[in-house]
């Protein structure tokens, strides 16, 4: 754990540009816990904001930064302790206990902050937002969203080739984009006597990489959950028959020997090292990390010129970002979104200035920088800043996200119904996956005990 701890030293701006933000008159002070960025630049644009809010208030804030797993984890406790900071923002939040909190009340409403800003942004990524109280009967909006990500196909454009394959070979229809990464390339690949997998595919239970790949398989199939209400709508027999064939279409991949036998109990990290290590060719992957680690590494000092060079060549050349085919059923991929969320906890000792603070980080001069630090990990979620050179330039990479979020989202389950988050965590549907692949059961009956597990945590 990082903590930094920054005094105001001069008196509070006389003008301030938004009437969210009143100066103190005496010093007051507020607690703020972040996860750690994975750049630099998410870091620095941090405190950069919070030096800004100082100056222009004479509050203090008082920043922890944490590592991924930690940020969450202390926070939890922090809640069930009744000792929250004023405002969180973990990137976990949103997959693990926003919903839950808001639920349960423990989440301050920051309707009055979204509402004036609703035109600003992206309506998707708003709604995600906007959640069950069981205490008051009603939904508002309990959350900022920040910043978000999406799934997207990333490839060795060199290994393709040496495959013996160019790029516009790649089908656009749902079976044939896997039998050519399958039956074509990994078999060309062979031939040359190397033992490379066509596929980099998440199938561990504790893997989050693997939820969220499946229910992208699970969302082109047409498979349904839960309906806006948070109504399992699963067993339904259109439902059912979806889920089933996407459970078919997820453990086909092993099956075929397309991926690492490993892979049935790869770590989220796992399949971004066997794609580095070109062990496989391609990889589907919730944000675009792995082509910016090449971005990252060409600008390191740290390495020699030879490796920035060579990293520089993977990131222009011979790593593409792509997107995901179209639906089986011939029609255009809407991608599954996850909203990254920042709170004010209702039991936070100045909640009233931890809502000024993420009312000023919500500006676009301030949000922007934010999550332009992530060179590309984190999309925006104001509807300026996803038009900006930053998404619509030349960067290979950047352009390709951009136009995934452009075609349209679609939210997780958790946001219609908290308790998914659990489903989640228990990863139901990676287990019914492995019963398929591991346990040799009829995708059918997985679908069954799927459908049984996920009425027993979410009905």
């Amino acid at each position: 754990m990082k903590s930094l701890r920054h005094l105001v030293t001069t008196a509070a701006l006389a003008a301030l540009t938004t009437g969210w933000v009143a100066p103190a008159m005496a010093q007051e002070s507020i607690t703020v816990w972040f996860t750690k960025g994975f750049y630099k630049g998410e870091d620095d644009a941090l405190l950069a904001v919070v030096d800004k809010f100082q100056k222009a208030t004479n509050v203090k804030v008082d920043l922890s930064l944490y590592a991924t797993e930690d940020c969450v984890t202390k926070s939890v406790g922090a809640v069930e302790a009744g000792t929250p900071p004023d405002v969180g923002f973990c990137t976990t939040y949103d997959f693990r206990t926003t919903g839950k909190w808001a639920f349960e009340g423990k989440l301050e409403d920051v309707s009055d902050v979204l509402e004036p800003l609703k035109a600003q942004i992206q309506p998707q990524a708003l709604a995600t937002t906007f959640l069950m109280n069981d205490k008051t009967k009603k939904k508002a909006y309990y959350a900022f969203p920040v910043q978000q990500q999406m799934m997207h196909i990333t490839y060795w454009k060199d290994m393709l080739e040496e495959a013996g394959f160019k790029e516009s070979d790649i089908p656009k229809g749902w079976n044939g984009y896997w039998d050519f990464w399958c039956d074509k390339v990994q078999a060309g690949l062979r031939a040359k006597g190397k033992r490379i997998y066509a596929v980099g595919h998440p199938m561990g239970v504790a893997a989050s990489d693997t939820f969220y790949s499946f229910l992208t398989f699970a969302n082109a199939y047409g498979a349904q959950v839960v309906d806006e209400d948070g109504k399992i709508v699963l067993d339904q027999p259109k439902n059912k028959a979806a889920m089933i064939e996407a459970v078919k279409s997820y453990a086909n991949i092993l099956q075929r020997g397309c991926t690492p036998p490993s892979s049935v109990n790869w770590l989220d990290p796992d399949n971004n090292v066997a794609f580095h290590n070109k062990t496989t060719v391609m990889t589907h992957n919730a944000t675009i990390s792995i082509a910016a680690k090449h971005l990252d590494d060409m600008n390191n000092p740290a390495l020699t010129q030879e490796q920035r060079d060579q990293a520089k060549k993977n990131y222009y050349d011979n790593i593409r970002t792509a997107e995901f085919p179209n639906k089986p059923d011939g029609s255009k991929m809407t991608n599954l979104a996850a909203v990254k969320t920042a709170v004010v906890f209702a039991e936070g000792k100045n909640k009233k200035r931890g809502k000024e603070f993420m009312a000023f980080m919500m500006k676009d001069e301030n949000l922007r920088p934010f999550v332009e630090g992530s060179v590309g990990r984190w999309f925006p979620t104001t509807v300026e800043a996803a038009k900006a050179p930053f998404w619509t330039g030349d960067d290979p990479h950047r352009k390709i996200v951009q136009k995934q979020y452009t075609d349209g989202t679609v939210p997780f389950q958790f946001v219609y119904n908290y308790k998914f988050t659990a489903v989640n965590a228990e990863n139901v549907w990676a287990k019914a996956v492995n019963r398929v692949v591991q346990d040799k059961i009829a995708p059918e009956a997985a679908v069954d005990e799927m459908i049984a597990r996920i009425k027993q945590i979410a009905g």
